[in-house]
């Protein structure tokens, strides 16, 4: 299992990860210790466990957040995905619709051709 170095909030730490993950967890440290670092510069030197609480709330917060605002959104996608599903069998409709309307109209076309030669044919009128 692969290993990373991270530093958080001035730390070096040594995390297990998944293979193909180090750069994402390399990431996410760079996040936490960003946070961190945001927290000291408006806070000032309250303590590195009260900072890293605090980043964690942030972290927890917004991700609280996102799962909220996924939440309200499953259902509107279920909805479209339905509405597409709905578009895809009209257009197959139409175009099965189209297709046939065509053919007859061939059909049709083919039938005249068909009088026209005859009469033609009938009436022996030169042609050229």
């Amino acid at each position: 299992m692969p290993q990373v170095s991270v530093t958080i909030n001035g730390r070096q730490f040594r995390m297990a990860c998944e293979n193909g993950e180090e750069a994402r967890v390399t990431n996410l440290a760079a996040d936490l210790d960003a946070r961190i670092a945001t927290l000291r510069a408006r806070f000032g030197e309250i303590g590195d466990t009260r900072l890293t609480v605090m980043a964690a709330l942030a972290v927890a917060d917004e991700l609280s957040e996102v799962k909220e605002k996924l939440s309200r959104l499953e259902p509107e996608l279920a909805t479209l995905q339905d509405a597409s599903v709905i578009s895809a069998d009209r257009a197959q409709a139409t175009q099965a619709a189209v297709v046939a309307a065509l053919n007859a109209a061939a059909e049709r076309i083919e039938g005249l051709t068909r009088r026209l030669n005859q009469t033609v044919a009938d009436a022996a009128v030169p042609m050229g």
